[in-house]
């Protein structure tokens, strides 16, 4: 079989029988060497070759791929701080009512990724921001890397200082640098559930930009730390303490690899309804929706919104022990390898599901078809947000969307007073 000259690379056995088996029955393989797959499934590497202008491939109407060209403004970490930056202040110039301000000068719906800086280039302002409270904890990472690599914590300036000697960079006030680090404040109050820390792996499909329409898939899970969280400063190099990336947990003494320190979302869910109360998850799980929404938009005018892409990415939330969800990162290849049973049905599912929506009924793939499959293709998807269906409603309900948003000074300004409700994502 050949997929675009053999450049895909597979991550293991496990992810390349699973796609394998769900193109077979598509009868998208075809076994006679002379003849190519209709359909890519390609990693991020290969899609940068295939539409970088040297290799001067052209994609036909019956192929489909993976990935949008320029993902990564959405997928590398400080491309995605600095696109919802922008995308707040354009909000702001419009005078829109998604970019009011409290009191504190804070956005009261649009406050959902930690306060972060670009290093070396934005180092100054970090500085001034950390004197500001120099008890706080910040998180570095390194922008183009996954799976919890190079990541550490810091509370002091120091430590800064020495990571800079360590890794030989120049000087802060270069641009220059061997490798460009975000750094984040630290959510250090997370929720915490059998006191230890957790994030939400949820994927999130993007058939189109323009208009945007997007699915949420409904059986995403909670990663768990092994070992019980504590904000002690002593333990900030623990990383089973303080990272829930499965790559790194499965490394540590307490790591169980029946369930793999997973959790489903609806099981997260029952026991927030029954410690906290249904109208208050509800709440919470309704602005995460309103979190990703925002980030898609927030990328769209500048994503290359070529035909033949589609996308399904794996979006980190955290909450915190206030409820309020933080988005963390996006992930433009989440894992689909397996590392326990449920996990393979998941992701199994999760591609079967993505399929069937890319291309519906197994069909050759169309790139030109207006990308609005059938709901009973949509499988354990729901649509999160169709902007052709809001924009012919005449009006923009997203605020109305958030039922139960907590208000601050001025938070029920600009708001409908019935009360809202989910459909109006769609």
């Amino acid at each position: 079989w050949r997929i675009m000259a053999g450049k895909v690379k597979w991550v293991t056995d496990i992810e390349k029988s699973v796609l394998i088996n769900n193109f077979e029955k598509r009868g998208w393989i075809q076994v006679a060497e002379n003849e190519d797959w209709n359909f890519y499934w390609m990693s991020v590497q290969t899609i940068r070759n295939v539409f970088s202008v040297e290799t001067g491939y052209r994609l036909s109407d019956d192929q489909i791929v993976n990935h949008f060209p320029n993902h990564y403004e959405l997928t590398r970490k400080d491309l995605m701080v600095k696109n919802i930056k922008r995308y707040r202040k354009e909000l702001e110039k419009e005078g829109s009512p998604l970019a009011e301000k409290d009191e504190n000068g804070k956005y009261i719906y649009l406050d959902f990724v930690p306060v972060t800086f670009m290093l070396p280039a934005d180092y100054n302002l970090f500085v001034e921001e950390f004197r500001k409270n120099p008890s706080s904890t910040w998180i570095m990472k390194p922008c183009g890397k996954a799976q919890g690599k190079g990541i550490f914590l810091i509370n002091k300036l120091s430590q800064i200082k020495k990571w800079s000697r360590d890794s030989k960079t120049s000087s802060f006030v270069s641009q220059s640098s061997k490798e460009a680090y975000v750094i984040s404040l630290y959510i250090n109050n997370p929720l915490l559930i059998g006191g230890k820390k957790f994030d939400l792996r949820l994927y999130v499909l993007v058939s189109t930009y323009r208009p945007l329409r997007c699915y949420m898939y409904k059986l995403g899970f909670c990663r768990f730390c092994t070992v019980k969280y504590t904000p002690s400063t002593s333990e900030l190099d623990n990383m089973f303490v303080h990272l829930t990336n499965v790559a790194i947990q499965k490394h540590g003494d307490d790591y169980n690899h029946i369930h793999g320190g997973k959790w489903t979302v609806s099981n997260l869910r029952l026991y927030l309804e029954s410690t906290r109360g249904k109208e208050v998850t509800n709440k919470l799980f309704d602005e995460i929706h309103w979190i990703i929404v925002q980030s898609l938009k927030a990328v769209a005018p500048v994503m290359n919104n070529d035909k033949h892409c589609f996308e399904c990415y794996g979006y980190d939330i955290i909450i915190d022990d206030k409820l309020k969800p933080w988005l963390i990162e996006v992930n433009a290849s989440p894992s689909l390898t397996s590392s326990t049973a449920n996990d393979r049905i998941l992701k199994y599912n999760l591609i079967n599901d993505t399929l069937n929506i890319a291309v519906p009924n197994g069909e050759i793939p169309d790139c030109k078809w207006n990308k609005s499959p059938p709901k009973e293709v949509l499988g354990n998807y729901e649509v999160l947000y169709d902007e052709e269906m809001a924009q012919s409603d005449g009006h923009d309900r997203e605020l109305r969307s958030r039922s139960g948003q907590s208000t601050g000074v001025k938070g029920n300004r600009g708001r409908d007073s019935g009360k809202p409700v989910l459909t109006t994502w769609k």
